[in-house]
C-alpha cells in the first residue's frame, strides 16, 4: 500500500539510535553525521519505489558525501512477513549495489516508531546543528523513474542545507510503500 509521509517539521532533532550495519560494524546517528549536515533514508529491498530509484538514491548520497553530509540507510521492515527485508538480504543488496553509505537493520522497528517513518523511501535531511530541515522527495520518480532530466530535488535540498543549514521551505513529500510493522 502507498504512503506518503507528513511534511517537514522544520527544527526536528532526531532521536538517536546505535543499529547494526550490514558491513558488520554498528553506527549511531554521531558517527554518520557529517560535518554539514545528515542524511538518513528509510528503505528496504522490495519495494518497487525504492527500486526504481535505486541508482538515483546511489548517486545523490556519492554526490552529497564530498558536500560535507553523512549517508545512512534504516531497513525497518518486518522480515517475517517479507524475507526479502532480512538481514542477509540487506547485505546481498548493499554488496551488489556497492553501497556508499552504512545500510542499517532496525530489527526492533523502535528507530521507524521513534522517528515517525511512513514509507520507503522516507528521506530525513538535517543541518550539521542535527536539526531537520528536509523531508521530501527524491525527484517526480513514484513507482517508475521520472525523466532523466528530473530535477534533483533531494539533492539539491541537501546541497543547499550544506551550505546555508537551511533547507528548502517548499518541499513535496516522498511516496512510496507503507513501513512492513510487525503485527501487534
Amino acid at each position: 500500500m502507498a504512503a506518503t509521509p507528513p511534511v517537514c517539521d522544520f527544527g526536528w532533532k532526531a532521536p538517536g539510535f546505535t543499529l547494526p550495519a550490514t558491513d558488520g560494524q554498528s553506527y549511531s546517528f554521531n558517527q554518520i553525521a557529517g560535518p554539514k549536515g545528515t542524511l538518513v533514508m528509510f528503505i528496504c529491498n522490495h519495494c518497487p519505489y525504492v527500486l526504481a530509484v535505486l541508482d538515483r538514491i546511489l548517486r545523490d548520497a556519492r554526490d552529497l558525501q564530498p558536500l560535507g553530509i553523512g549517508v545512512a540507510a534504516i531497513c525497518s521492515n518486518d522480515a517475517t512477513t517479507h524475507p526479502a527485508d532480512s538481514f542477509p538480504e540487506m547485505q546481498r543488496m548493499a554488496r551488489d549495489h556497492a553501497f556508499p553509505f552504512p545500510y542499517l537493520h532496525d530489527e526492533s522497528q523502535a528507530v521507524a516508531q521513534a522517528w515517525g517513518a511512513a514509507c520507503t523511501p522516507d528521506f530525513f535531511g538535517f543541518n550539521a546543528a542535527g536539526a531537520l530541515h528536509y523531508r521530501g522527495r527524491l525527484d517526480a520518480s513514484g513507482s517508475r523513474p521520472a525523466a532523466p532530466d528530473a530535477r534533483r530535488e533531494l539533492f539539491d535540498a541537501m546541497a543547499r542545507i550544506a551550505e546555508t543549514g537551511a533547507g528548502p521551505r517548499e518541499q513535496t513529500p516522498s511516496m512510496g510503500c507503507s513501513i512492513k510493522w510487525r503485527a501487534a
